[in-house]
């Protein structure tokens, strides 16, 4: 019963972090067509654009980051 717990686990932890990094990719994909048709359209704000499109995916990627840490140890706990 141990080892089908460990598996049930593993299993979990699995899945969440290949939602997380789904999530992720899609967010930043989003994210950045988003910028590009901003600045496409208003070419002149394209500095302050690119700005907000990187702080943006760094709170993305942190976040990814925090789900797949929080998947690893509930793996192993």
């Amino acid at each position: 019963m141990e080892k089908l717990n460990l598996a049930f686990a593993f299993l979990g932890a699995g899945l969440g972090a290949g939602l997380a990094i789904i999530g992720a990719g899609a967010g930043i994909g989003r994210l950045a067509a988003s910028a590009m048709e901003g600045i496409a359209r208003q070419p002149q704000a394209a500095g302050l654009i690119q700005t907000a499109m990187i702080v943006s995916a760094a709170l993305i990627e942190g976040a990814t980051l925090f789900a797949l840490v929080i998947c690893i140890i509930l793996a192993f706990k």
